[in-house]
């Protein structure tokens, strides 16, 4: 199927705004300019003037693990009984039936990386998947997309109770750098078995998942909120030479030019909480703007449902009221998000072959009073806002089967 839209104020956020029309062909982006020749089969959308953006990205939720509203049958977040959990993965918990998935697509968001939680010092590995279908394994993009691991109050809280290591912050950086160690000398015994051709040792899903770190196939994803676990998040990252992602970094912008001078990304948020503990007092919304002109790639998340996702565009407009400059707010919600979870060759911009993602809101997205009016993913029209009724309708998943 083709679609046109046309008569769009498009923002491709890889380029420069332009009036005209964006083509939609089966399920990628087939053209797009001011002066596009619309197929003759096409289906033709007058945009009359309103944006077309790429989807929004959200790249730290806890989608479909974390339920709303179901209490511990929907809880399934973290698997706090040990705390070396690499070889848990997020997929294995995700509804996608959970209400959370139709609130993305009223927000305009296509694109979301599901996060085990942070109790537990090494979580699980995380996967990057668009937000309408049946089935989770028809909606990944990535899997894994990182490994998600928590320094701060959480993981010594959490076994500190159980009156079991780790109970302190040296105790969770200790627990980091045994699992660390026991991976790399996994790993020279593989390359030794692998040169003298014989049999492997046998597998461990432990060391597997972190030899995936150390090797770079996938990222590090650190949660840390304080400047002093930012610090450790940093060298330990050294210490062993893997891609580090900084998620949350509340106090980032303090150490803004350690975190530029590595080219360490940080996922901002979420923003619109309340000081609930020690490591947040120093919540800014005016943080994503201080690390866009310091130099760091900043993506502005929810970590849904702390923030429900639906208000990822509402925290980059409180960014952009704070100072960030909009176009940086836009990329922070798009380009550099996709960019993180290493799917920027499908999503996160406007541009031929890339996916069929888009958005068409009802004025700039930024301006609180914007709404998202119809989202295509891959192509397909999954959420349209009913002007007269002033409703979402999102097709139902289950017409799918």
């Amino acid at each position: 199927m083709t679609v046109a839209i046309t008569n769009a104020r498009v923002v491709p956020i890889t380029a420069d705004p332009f009036v005209g029309s964006v083509v939609l062909e089966d399920s990628v982006i087939a053209a797009l300019g001011p002066d596009v020749t619309i197929p003759a089969d096409a289906q033709v959308i007058d945009a009359s003037g309103r944006w077309l953006l790429p989807g929004l990205i959200d790249a730290h939720t806890h989608l479909g693990v974390w339920e709303e509203g179901e209490g511990w049958a929907g809880e399934d977040t973290n698997e706090m009984t040990d705390p070396v959990m690499a070889a848990a993965r997020a997929i294995d918990a995700i509804n996608p039936f959970e209400q959370g998935f139709d609130d993305a697509l009223r927000g305009g968001i296509t694109s979301v990386n599901v996060n085990p939680g942070s109790g537990n010092p090494i979580g699980g590995l995380t996967v990057a998947l668009k937000t309408y279908g049946r089935r989770v394994d028809e909606m990944v993009m990535r899997s894994p997309s990182g490994l998600k691991s928590a320094l701060g109050e959480n993981p010594k809280r959490v076994y500190g109770e159980q009156s079991t290591t780790p109970s302190t912050r040296l105790g969770v950086a200790l627990v980091l750098r045994r699992a660390f160690t026991a991976a790399r000398a996994h790993q020279v015994t593989l390359a030794r078995s692998e040169k003298a051709d014989v049999p492997p040792v046998a597998g461990h899903l432990v060391h597997e998942a972190l030899i995936q770190v150390l090797t770079r196939e996938i990222p590090w994803r650190q949660h840390a909120h304080r400047a002093d676990d930012i610090a450790t998040a940093v060298r330990i990252a050294e210490e062993f030479g893997y891609e580090l992602v900084l998620d949350h970094g509340t106090e980032s912008y303090l150490v803004a030019d350690v975190l530029a001078a590595r080219s360490i990304p940080v996922l901002y948020g979420p923003m619109i909480v309340s000081r609930s503990k020690v490591e947040v007092r120093r919540r800014n919304p005016a943080a994503p703007g201080l690390l866009d002109r310091a130099g760091v790639a900043v993506s502005i998340i929810t970590d849904h449902p702390v923030v429900p996702i639906e208000y990822l565009i509402t925290q980059a407009s409180l960014a952009v009221k704070e100072g960030m400059d909009r176009a940086a707010a836009l990329r922070a919600v798009t380009i550099n998000p996709a960019r993180v979870l290493g799917v920027s060759d499908r999503v996160g911009s406007l541009e031929p072959g890339k996916d069929a993602d888009v958005v068409l809101w009802s004025g700039d997205p930024l301006d609180f009073f914007s709404r998202a009016l119809q989202v295509w993913i891959d192509g397909q029209e999954v959420y349209t806002y009913d002007e007269v009724g002033r409703r979402g309708v999102v097709p139902a998943r289950d017409s799918l089967a």
